[in-house]
């Protein structure tokens, strides 16, 4: 059964950090690429980041390039998300997507599975 976990949601003020867990299991990771999704009330989901598990390519929406970074654990078979600099837009629920490598990183169409979101709020 395959499965993906979301960790490490919260509140925190703005310019604060958090880090974000994706726990996958039951799919072989290496021909696929894990993304970061976020959908904040009454807007339409977006991608965040994403990786590809076996080169470790990386792909960045606008919104966060030099904020957050993502990154793996093949040992764990966990990606992260690291989240510096925290604004108030940066408030949403943040979903992990599997999907195949080669998929348009940022089109959720392309990704089979999903984790069940985590919630993360930045407000003082």
């Amino acid at each position: 059964q395959v499965q993906l976990v979301e960790s490490g949601g919260g509140l925190v003020e703005p310019g604060g950090s958090l880090r974000l867990s994706c726990a996958t299991s039951g799919f072989t990771l290496d021909y696929h690429a894990i993304a970061w999704f976020r959908q904040a009330p009454g807007k339409e989901r977006e991608g965040v980041s994403s990786i590809s598990w076996r080169e470790g390519t990386t792909f960045y929406a606008d919104s966060g390039k030099g904020r957050f970074t993502i990154s793996r654990d093949k040992t764990k078979n966990t990606v992260y998300l690291q989240m510096n600099s925290l604004k108030r837009e940066d408030t949403a629920v943040y979903y992990c997507a599997g999907g195949e490598f080669g998929t348009t990183w940022d089109d959720g169409r392309g990704y089979d599975y999903w984790g069940q979101g985590t919630q993360v709020t930045v407000s003082s």
